[in-house]
């Protein structure tokens, strides 16, 4: 079993930030129907009291009728990081705020993973690996 980090410095040092394929979509509905139609599409969802956001890949989104005009990129922390750890996300969404780049965090039991703008994808990527770098592994 691969061992589960807690430490912020060690979650940094670990972090082995990796760029994934494709573009996604953060959207939501109240609709039943259209909800049943997302749910075997996407690649997260949360319930919320006024729907169900998905995070669908792009093309799917878009044959579902919701706007696209922000796709996303997701840079998986391969980090396993402990569920109670503190300080990755703080520690990954000030990078990247310091660099005017946003990012909407997704915590799952394995990985963090982080969606970025399409478009700044690259930076992120560079940005985070560079804050990798800087915290020498234990």
């Amino acid at each position: 079993m691969t061992p589960i980090v807690r430490d912020t410095r060690a979650m940094i040092a670990g972090l082995s930030p990796e760029l994934q394929q494709g573009a996604f979509v953060f959207c939501a509905t109240d609709d039943k129907a259209r909800m049943a139609a997302c749910a075997p599409k996407a690649l997260g969802m949360f319930v919320e009291a006024e729907g169900v956001s998905f995070i669908l890949p792009e093309a799917d989104a878009a044959a579902l009728g919701f706007d696209c005009a922000m796709p996303m990129r997701q840079i998986t922390l391969r980090v396993y990081s402990a569920l109670d750890g503190v300080g990755l996300t703080a520690a990954v969404s000030g990078e990247l705020a310091r660099l005017n780049i946003p990012c909407n965090v997704v915590a799952a039991y394995h990985h963090d993973h982080v969606f970025v703008p399409s478009a700044m994808a690259d930076r992120a990527l560079e940005a985070l690996s560079a804050m990798q770098a800087e915290f020498p592994a234990p």
